[in-house]
This record gives structure tokens, sequence and C-alpha cells, in this order.
């Protein structure tokens, strides 16, 4: 293009903090940093490093429950300022909050475009802390906020057929991608999974007891419940398996109580996550809350077969069987057999039959770059930010997004 995109991004996530739309958000920007200029619009946090240049850093209040996120108030005041100040071409909204909702406000009032994302169905969690009453409210506001955006991004082609159903408009199918070199079978670690063993592979004998694998926010939402139990029916009846959790949140220290056979190691990043990742032999997902499932994708990077619900990127890359067992049946009896089925395949036919899978999702992983997400997302941004310019060969892959 002949001009830079000057792009205001609003979240009330981002790293240090460890979550997926704060993790695929700052892998997005970083991709598309070489072709815009953006500015991050952010809560404060007592334990962040420096501020970026031209970062912008609002109050916020505790979100109960979750000691490392902080919702964002609302900002019109400061974001007015600062967009008539240093206007950007375009804001994009990774949160639909109260700092949201002001940014969205602010910038329809100075007629800059904005494009939006819908990363969780917090309208489906208010079942799971008992405030049913409030499902109604939390959809009507979600449309509402999302029928005033520009364009509003989603994860799968589903997920998109399901809004447009309950009137959302203007979507448009922005997958996402997964980091081969950071998340790969070449980091299996031998000592590791051996820690996780102890006595149970001696007893077994080498090669006899799988490692199942989950990693996940500990929270009622993500359904972790009905794995741990089905894990649990699963090893009383005589097939021996080893359940790891990864991941940290608010009922954690319930869960582990409750599920002393599990091992629950807590949160992890970097190389240790990746570690964990490819040291297991399948990747278990009972939540039916996600849009999509970072973490499905990182379990495929990592050659493990996945047993979920077909939900988010279950739904949209795996083939039941082929890459694992995708429950169409979302039932907490459906997760149980499909185990119980998976643990007698790895009992009858060794770890072959896991292992062909593996292969297969890895291979469908490799599909998933990075780099053809971020040329998807700039051709929306540039199209929403300079709609009469005309893109230069060498940005053809800009030109032509499409919407829904």
């Amino acid at each position: 293009m002949d001009r830079r995109l000057r792009l205001a991004v609003v979240t009330e996530t981002f790293p240090p903090e460890v979550n997926g739309v704060s993790l695929s958000l700052a892998k997005l920007l970083e991709g598309a940093g070489p072709f815009c200029d953006w500015q991050l619009v952010r809560v404060n946090r007592h334990d962040l490093d420096a501020p970026m240049p031209r970062e912008i850093r609002l109050a916020g209040f505790p979100i109960p429950g979750y000691a490392r996120l902080r919702g964002g108030f609302p900002a019109w005041i400061s974001l007015r300022r600062a967009w008539r100040d240093d206007r950007p071409d375009l804001v994009h909204i990774a949160t639909e909050g109260p700092l949201g909702l002001s940014a969205l406000q602010v910038a329809r009032a100075l007629n800059i475009p904005v494009c939006s994302d819908f990363r969780t169905h917090f309208e489906q969690y208010v079942d799971h802390y008992k405030v049913a009453w409030l499902e109604p409210f939390a959809s009507g506001y979600l449309r509402y906020f999302h029928n005033r955006c520009d364009l509003n991004c989603v994860p799968t082609e589903m997920l998109a057929k399901q809004l447009k159903a309950q009137g959302y408009e203007r979507l448009a199918v922005v997958p996402r991608g997964v980091d081969l070199a950071r998340f790969g079978p070449q980091h299996r670690d031998e000592a590791l999974r051996a820690s996780w063993l102890g006595t149970r592979a001696q007893q077994a004998g080498p090669g006899k007891v799988p490692v199942l694998l989950c990693v996940s926010r500990m929270a009622a939402e993500k359904n972790l419940e009905v794995l741990l139990q089905a894990h649990r029916a699963a090893t009383q009846s005589g097939s021996p398996a080893r359940l790891v959790m990864v991941g940290d949140g608010p009922i954690r220290a319930s869960l582990e109580r409750d599920y002393p056979e599990a091992l629950f190691v807590g949160m992890k990043t970097g190389l240790e996550l990746s570690r964990h990742y490819a040291s297991a032999d399948l990747f278990c997902f009972p939540s039916q809350s996600e849009t999509f499932g970072n973490v499905i994708l990182e379990a495929m990077a990592s050659a493990l077969p996945v047993l979920a619900y077909r939900h988010g990127a279950s739904a949209a890359l795996l083939q039941d069987q082929e890459h694992g067992w995708i429950l169409r049946d979302f039932s907490p009896s459906a997760f149980h057999e499909a185990l119980k089925a998976a643990l007698s395949q790895w009992t009858t036919q060794d770890p072959s039959r896991w292992q062909a899978m593996g292969e297969k999702v890895l291979a469908k992983a490799k599909t998933q770059s990075w780099s053809s997400v971020v040329d998807l997302m700039l051709s929306h941004w540039y199209a929403l930010a300079f709609p009469t310019m005309k893109a230069k060969p060498e940005h053809e892959s800009f030109a032509h997004p499409q919407q829904l």
C-alpha cells in the first residue's frame, strides 16, 4: 500500500496474561508489524513492563475468581482526547467489555471505522455461574455491540453461520494459526514423561500406560469435571491411564482435592508447555464454550490425536476416527464412552492407532500457518480503512477480502 495502516487495538487482556485471546492477538500483531503502526489500548496492571510507544493504559477493576485478569472501565474522555490528537485509520476491538464499548462509541463519534473479534461465548458462561437469567441480556448486548461494528471477525465457518442465524451482521471468517517452531513432536521429553508415570509404567510394562493431557483455564465453563470423571471411570474399569492437567484458575484447588488420581501441574508457558504437549499421547478437551480453542491447534502441532466435542477448532479442522474422537453427541456419557473406546484401542493395538492419528493431525496443523492468517486479517483492515485505495501488486493478497 502507499501508506502504512495506523491501527488502534483495544483489549482487556494481553501478554503477560496467558489465555487464548491475549496470545493469539499478540501473535497477530507481531505478524502485522511490517505493514502497520499499531497502538495498544489496554488495562493497566501493576506487573507490566514499561509501555510500548504510543501505548495507552487505562484504569481497570479485578474480575472475581481471576486474579490475573482485570476488566477495563469505560474511557470515553481519554480515548476521545487521544484519537482526536493522534487519529488512527482503524480501531480493532478484541474484547467486548466496558472498555471495548466505550472505544466503539468514541470511534463511531469520530467517524473511525471499527473492526471487532467475536472470541468468547460469554452468554454461555451464565449457566455455569448460576445466573442463567442473565443469558438474554448477555446475548442481546453482544449482538448490539457487534452490529455497531463495520466488520466482525470469527474463527470458523460454523460459528459464522450460527451468529448469522442469530441476527449478527457483517461477519468474516479469520481462522487462528499455530507456531510450528514452538509446538511440535521434537519437544518430546522422556524424562518428563517418566516423572508423570512413576511406578505405573513399571507395574504395567513399557508403553502400556498412555498419558492423557488437558491444557485449559480451570474454570466452571471449561467442563473439566466431564474429563476427570471419565478418566476416573476408565481407570476403575481396568484401563490404566495417567491424566495430566495443565493450567490454573478459580476451581483448580477444588478439582485437585476431588480428583487426586489426576496430576495437576499448574500453568506452563514457553518451552515447558511445548514439552508437556509433546510428551503426552492423547489430548482431551471437554469444553463446549470455546469460539475456537487454540489449545486444539497446539496439540495438533504436537502430533497428539484429539478427544473433544465437535465444537470450534475440532469441528473446523478434525474428522472423527481420522484425527481422534470428535463427538457430535455433547453429553457427558458420550465423552466417557469415547475415552473408554480410545483406551481400549491403545490396549489392543498398542500405540500404533493413536500414532497414526497423530501423524494426520500434525499434517493438518502444518496447513494452519500464522502468515496466512495475518495476510487475511490485513486484507480486511486495509479494506475498511482505505476502501478506495488500489493495492500494489506486492499487496494483492490484501485487496479482496470476503464477508459473509
